[in-house]
């Protein structure tokens, strides 16, 4: 069982990603090329079970913030490709976790490609004129999908309400001069201060350190406090 010093929902999500497989720890090559001892996949919750677990930690931090006032949206977005299915269920999951309250919360989703043909269009669902928009994704790396994603809300008429991510890595961004931590922010936290909206997470780096002490060996857990030592982001 995970560490209870989290919110149960946490707990929940962490324990289903390890058991998972979707949270590995090892050595791992990011995009950025930094050499990291843990890895976070979304694509990984593939069954009924773990998408289950993934929906409902989405709806549990969604619904927190709203409210505590943190988020105000009318309507869920899932950038493609992995936000489709990310989109779908966490709307599901609002509605069975408080009906009254998200019943009618609607969804939408992007195309890489517009249709030409039938309905046509670069998006699938709700239309996004003039709705308070939420971004459900899995992670935040350098941001550019999300930058994207914000434009096309944005050139449609809708206003970007926020963004909800499955993990904040807690991390600076790469740098071209130097890749030792300094005051530099972390994807998550240069959008929020680029657009000014709100960004939250399922799950940070600490809620990780926090959660598997006792499920994952000491030497995991040494590297990845390392790891975040050398790498935490002034944010």
């Amino acid at each position: 069982m995970a560490n209870q010093t989290l919110p149960a929902y946490k707990a929940d999500f962490l324990k289903a990603a390890l058991d998972g497989g979707v949270l590995k720890f090892g050595t791992f090559e990011l995009k950025s090329k930094r050499i990291s001892p843990y890895f976070f996949n979304t694509g990984e919750f593939y069954s009924g079970k773990l998408v289950k677990a993934l929906s409902a930690a989405y709806a549990h931090t969604i619904a927190d913030a709203h409210a505590s006032g943190v988020l105000d949206f009318d309507l869920l977005f899932g950038p493609a490709y992995k936000g489709i299915p990310l989109v779908a269920t966490t709307t599901l999951a609002l509605s069975q976790l408080e009906g009254r309250k998200y019943d009618d919360i609607m969804y939408a989703f992007d195309r890489k490609e517009a249709k030409d043909h039938g309905e046509g269009g670069n998006f699938v669902g709700a239309p996004i004129k003039r709705r308070k928009v939420l971004i459900i994704d899995d992670v935040v790396s350098a941001g550019t999908a999300k930058r994207e994603a914000i434009g096309k809300i944005q050139s449609e008429g809708g206003v970007v309400a926020g963004i909800v991510v499955a993990l904040d890595r807690q991390e600076t961004l790469p740098s071209s001069d130097s890749d030792a931590s300094s005051d530099r922010p972390s994807a998550i936290g240069a959008l929020r201060k680029e657009y000014g909206i709100p960004i939250i997470s399922v799950l940070t780096l600490d809620d990780i350190l926090a959660g598997v002490k006792g499920l994952i060996s000491e030497d995991d857990i040494k590297r990845v406090e390392e790891y975040r030592a050398k790498y935490k982001a002034s944010d």
